[in-house]
């Protein structure tokens, strides 16, 4: 895939999350976003961010201690995990419930 592909396709993830995020109570989890990066701020500070790396095709998503890079792959039309294939959306969904304490409602694929 070439780059301005691939800024399409990360450009339309990082817009289809921040849609998402717009269910959110904002006391609860808020975000912001800029040039390529969602970072997703908790009421206690903590931050988790989500961002396009251009150079390796990837969305990158860090979550505290953890982080994943995810692949493009369209045979499938998602971006998965470049170790054991996990969707990205059905990940952030699970983490961000995970750190909130309760079920959200599914961060599915656009």
């Amino acid at each position: 895939m070439d780059t301005k592909d691939f800024q399409k396709l990360a450009d339309r993830c990082l817009d289809h999350v921040a849609n998402w995020l717009e269910n959110f109570d904002p006391d609860e989890v808020d975000f912001s976003s800029s040039d390529g990066v969602l970072t997703l701020e908790f009421s206690d500070g903590q931050r988790f961010v989500l961002n396009r790396q251009t150079g390796a095709h990837q969305m990158w998503f860090a979550a505290g201690a953890r982080a994943w890079h995810y692949d493009w792959n369209s045979e499938v039309s998602s971006w998965q995990d470049d170790r054991d294939q996990h969707d990205l959306f059905q990940n952030l969904s699970q983490v961000i419930a995970e750190r909130l304490g309760r079920e959200v409602e599914a961060c599915s694929a656009p």
